[in-house]
């Protein structure tokens, strides 16, 4: 096949499919999106918010890179809030409550709008095969589209069935259909399809509520965004309010009491949910010594009075569900708009693909998002852009993109899903990741732009403003490290005032800014020097923590370069682990399925002691010589 349709189709219009399409196309391909409803493109069918803790510094990484999540999220939020601001730089994220109606019209938009990028709604049954190869896909109506590569990307939807109760249906996300047929053809090629489930608490009436029943949770004010280049904020006062309230002992009653009214408990549902993101039936279960569980009452848009119940996800029937509701504080007259569900769908086991996203056996196929076996829409964005990275570069004749776990969140995430593999939806976490004080939320472009710009997905523009910070930085710091500072008594009295002892001697400027209780933004107006190079309240930020964590990022980054020794040694794709001499049982197992590309990866699966990864550093070096 000389003359293809496309040079990319991507299946699916999540934010895995989105990324995809728009990294393939802003590189220049000829990409065709195909989705079964364009008006569904960028849909939130869950809480419609983007970040959290470690997901809103996945969506900087995406920005950085060249991604467009972040862009789209800080148009029309109905919240901006720095989370964990009283914990240390390594854990603080940005997390948004976006505008559900708004929030995929801007997406549908920049569809309309992307060069290079063609839409098509259908439903993908089938791929075109050639030998090993997949070369294109074909709808469930028979026609064939041709293409060079494939990024499956289905979401939810593959298969989907949604449970209230004893009900079940056939039937997507959010009311929508589902995508049926792709999975069993999938099977056939020798791929492993296992289910998984997720789920969506019930919609309220806002004016149904009493608010006073509940504590009022503010956004953060200042001028936060997920993308380094966004320039319009909304002002704290216009930005919506969302509230906490607590389940109540009658809640937990009628729960335990109808417990075989759920889907779950009820034995219709046999897949796994997600464990950081469980049912409240789930929690109260597992966690009965708890007296009450937190939820948050959070607006969907500004168009409709519709509040998402956030922690009260089930899969218990209806009649069920209203006694729960009205069981908590302010809920005693709630109308529910929208019940909840559970809902079961198909997804690829983690051996099939690589850390590129493409499928080891087929050449030309990739995948991205809740296919992968994640959960999330920051953590599908990601796998999406990865995806189409690497699809891109695979048409150029490139080697991929492979992040390092000391480089991004992103990197964490895929190594994880390669290495480790995963039973139930993966979720990001900061406790996943070992250099998380390296992968902060102020220095995703520190670690990740320069490589967008290098892929292409970075505009001239962007990279000088880019620069400009990376020098603004390093001069600071410079300056920090070389300055003086004596004995003043306005900078003594400073001093005294947050409770640090006073200075006797003069001293180098970075020593006072390493002080745990001294603000570098205080601190300038004692050093007229630094206020000459301009920097803005983000950069003084960086800046100071830079400083201040001085040794223990040194420290990480030490450990992260003895890691990257060990990523140097590559294993061939052949190796016969099975039949390797002084290797132990579980170990040849457990490599000969995963199948390590390099001797640092064989190091993080579960089952390979520190005995084995020496045996097969010595088999490498055997090898060499």
């Amino acid at each position: 096949m000389d003359n293809f349709d496309y040079e990319v189709i991507v299946v699916g219009g999540g934010h895995a499919g989105l990324e995809a399409c728009f990294a393939c196309a802003h590189k220049g391909h000829k990409t065709l999106l195909i989705s079964l409803n364009f008006k569904k493109i960028g849909n939130m069918p869950c809480n419609p918010s983007i970040g959290g803790s470690a997901k809103g510094i996945v969506v900087r990484e995406i920005d950085a890179l060249g991604g467009m999540m972040g862009i789209a999220a800080d148009e029309m939020y109905l919240q901006m809030k720095m989370l964990n601001t009283g914990k240390g730089p390594g854990v603080r994220c940005l997390r948004s409550q976006q505008d559900k109606l708004e929030y995929p019209k801007i997406m549908q938009n920049f569809v309309k709008n992307t060069p290079n990028l063609s839409f098509l709604e259908g439903n993908v049954v089938d791929l075109i095969k050639n030998n090993n190869e997949v070369r294109g896909v074909i709808l469930q109506d028979g026609r064939r589209i041709s293409s060079k590569v494939v990024i499956l990307a289905t979401g939810t939807y593959m298969e989907a069935k949604i449970y209230r109760g004893k009900e079940v249906k056939k039937e997507g996300p959010d009311g929508e259909k589902g995508s049926y047929g792709l999975s069993k053809e999938l099977e056939k090629m020798g791929l492993h399809i296992y289910r998984l489930k997720t789920g969506t608490p019930p919609r309220i009436e806002k004016e149904s509520i009493d608010f006073s029943k509940s504590s009022p949770q503010f956004g953060t004010d200042g001028h936060y965004a997920f993308s380094f280049d966004t320039t319009k904020f909304i002002p704290l006062k216009e930005q919506e309010l969302c509230y906490l309230i607590y389940t109540t002992p009658l809640t937990h009653k009628i729960i335990l009491d109808h417990l075989d009214d759920t889907s779950l408990y009820g034995g219709l549902i046999s897949s796994v949910g997600p464990r950081y993101c469980p049912s409240i039936e789930s929690k109260i279960v597992n966690f009965k010594d708890k007296e009450r569980h937190q939820l948050f009452l959070e607006p969907e848009s500004r168009q409709t009075s519709s509040i998402y119940l956030q922690g009260f996800s089930t899969s218990m029937a209806v009649d069920i569900q209203e006694k729960m509701v009205k069981s908590l504080p302010g809920f005693e007259n709630a109308k529910i708009l929208k019940y909840a569900y559970a809902i079961e769908y198909d997804a690829l086991k983690t051996e099939d693909y690589d850390e590129a996203l493409s499928i080891k056996k087929w050449d030309g196929l990739y995948i991205a998002g809740q296919i992968c076996g994640t959960s999330g829409y920051e953590e599908a964005a990601a796998l999406g852009l990865i995806a189409g990275i690497n699809a891109s570069l695979k048409l150029e004749g490139k080697d991929p993109l492979i992040l390092k776990r000391d480089e991004a969140y992103i990197g964490v995430m895929i190594d994880d899903l390669v290495t480790k593999g995963t039973d139930e939806p993966y979720r990001l976490l900061s406790s996943r990741a070992e250099y998380r004080l390296l992968l902060r939320h102020d220095n995703a472009d520190m670690r990740l732009k320069e490589i967008g710009y290098k892929i292409g997905l970075i505009s001239e523009d962007r990279y000088k403003k880019f620069l400009d910070k990376k020098n603004h930085i390093k001069n600071a710091i410079e300056l920090l490290n070389t300055i003086y500072i004596g004995t003043k008594s306005e900078l003594n009295d400073y001093l005294i005032n947050i409770g640090e002892v006073p200075l006797s001697c003069g001293v180098l400027a970075s020593e006072i800014v390493k002080r745990p209780k001294v603000k570098l933004d205080k601190l300038m107006t004692f050093i007229p020097e630094l206020n000459n190079l301009n920097l803005d309240k983000f950069e003084i930020e960086e800046v100071e923590i830079m400083i201040k964590y001085e040794g223990y990022i040194a420290k990480q980054e030490k450990d992260a370069q003895n890691m990257h020794k060990l990523e140097e040694l590559k294993l061939k794709p052949d190796t016969d682990y099975l039949n390797m001499d002084g290797l132990a049982l579980e170990a040849r197992s457990k490599l000969d399925k995963i199948r390590p590309s390099t001797i640092g990866q064989a190091s993080r699966i579960s089952g390979v002691n520190p005995s084995d990864v020496s045996v097969l550093i010595l088999n490498a070096k055997r090898k060499k010589l």
